[in-house]
């Protein structure tokens, strides 16, 4: 498990980007594979996982199964059905669950579930290409569901709309909650990335489940940040989600997302490897190649960390490439600094010092600082 500070990157594509994970399964691999790519990792489990065996309402569920069989089940997760069927086998109802499955027509939303139902010794009847529920959903009411009865496998919470949809077409539908999310006991880990989050120190949060996503949004509100870290999330830090399902509850409050096509964790590493670079500002100064990225930057093709508050200092100076930027305007950028402008002459000299290249700022006397952007790109930036 990764420590709750960034870490520090090697070069690679995400290299000087700071990614934040909020996911409590899995985390390890998702975070393995941002660093191989460069990136610090901000690790924030949002949520926890109820141990299957000690989980009062999937042994109902299972026992109402065993008593009254469905005529369709559906499996969404191939982790969750794997565990529902250990948990039966720890309460001595393993064997009778499958005998009564075997006689069901059963539903799986994708390959991994498919593998986990063959892998207990049962057949699947179907799985969409899309691993959508939406479309598994949309053949079921094709088919028809009046008077059925289906059991679903949730996934760590209700599926929006779906059990919903179900019913008002005539069906009697059992939740099986094969696991469950609840907030973790430790938050002071999720408070530091919301914190990272407001502070725009983090260049994107990963969500690898909508109970994550709901989680952190539902931290924020108890702490009176809600709106902040939303203005953070719609603008200046990327929400990456591993799919669609995952997204609901960012998109439930107005946020735009970016998914894989394909919904796993290396897609969505892959997205980022895209994306974030994309974002970074570039621009050509005193003869160097300038990308600005989260806590780095790229002179030339040379990664150089840079000072929070340097950082700082730079971003306010590439908002307006070549233009003097005067030493007040400069210090409200810098947090706690208060009144005193020698501030921003030691916080200068650091970046400067960590650029590695002094002229990439020019000092412009009793006015301020500006980027030396080159001559033939003053034009491109006038109006910037």
């Amino acid at each position: 498990m990764y420590d709750d500070e960034p870490q520090r990157p090697e070069h690679g594509p995400l290299a000087g980007f700071t990614v934040g994970v909020t996911a409590a399964r899995r985390a390890d691999e998702l975070g393995a594979l941002l660093q191989r790519r460069g990136a610090a990792v901000l690790h924030a489990p949002a949520l926890r996982i109820v141990p299957l065996a000690d989980d009062s309402e999937l042994l109902a569920a299972t026992k109402e199964i065993i008593r009254q069989v469905p005529d369709i089940a559906v499996a969404t997760t191939a982790i969750g059905f794997r565990g529902w069927v250990e948990a039966a086998d720890g309460w001595g109802l393993g064997e009778d669950l499958l005998a009564r499955l075997r006689g069901v027509r059963i539903l799986a939303r994708g390959p991994k579930v498919k593998g986990a139902i063959r892998a207990a010794g049962l057949t699947e009847e179907w799985s969409p290409s899309s691993e959508s529920m939406a479309e598994v959903l949309d053949r079921l009411l094709e088919e028809g569901v009046d008077g059925l009865r289906i059991a679903i496998q949730l996934h760590g919470e209700p599926l929006p709309g779906f059990v919903e949809a179900l019913r008002a077409g005539g069906a009697e539908v059992l939740g099986v909650p094969v696991y469950r999310w609840l907030p973790p006991e430790d938050v002071g880990p999720v408070d530091r990335l919301l914190d990272a989050t407001v502070a725009r120190t983090l260049d994107a949060v990963t969500f690898t489940s909508a109970p994550a996503a709901a989680s952190l949004l539902s931290r924020a509100e108890e702490r009176g940040v809600l709106d902040e870290v939303l203005a953070a999330l719609g603008h200046d830090v990327l929400p990456a989600c591993v799919g669609p399902v995952t997204a609901l509850p960012l998109q439930a409050r107005g946020l735009d997302t970016v998914q894989p096509e394909r919904f796993r964790l290396g897609p969505l590493v892959q997205l980022l490897c895209q994306e974030l670079p994309a974002r970074a500002r570039a621009l050509p100064v005193a003869g160097h190649r300038l990308e600005i990225r989260g806590h780095a930057v790229l002179v030339d093709d040379d990664l150089r960390p840079v000072p929070p508050a340097g950082m700082s200092l730079l971003r306010a100076l590439a908002r307006r490439p070549g233009w003097v930027v005067s030493r007040a305007d400069l210090l409200r950028t810098l947090p706690g600094a208060g009144r005193d402008e020698h501030a921003v002459e030691t916080a200068m000299a650091r970046l400067r010092n960590a650029l590695g290249a002094p002229k990439l700022i020019q000092t412009v006397v009793k006015r301020g600082y500006r980027l030396a952007l080159d001559p033939h790109a003053e034009a491109k930036y006038a109006d910037a």
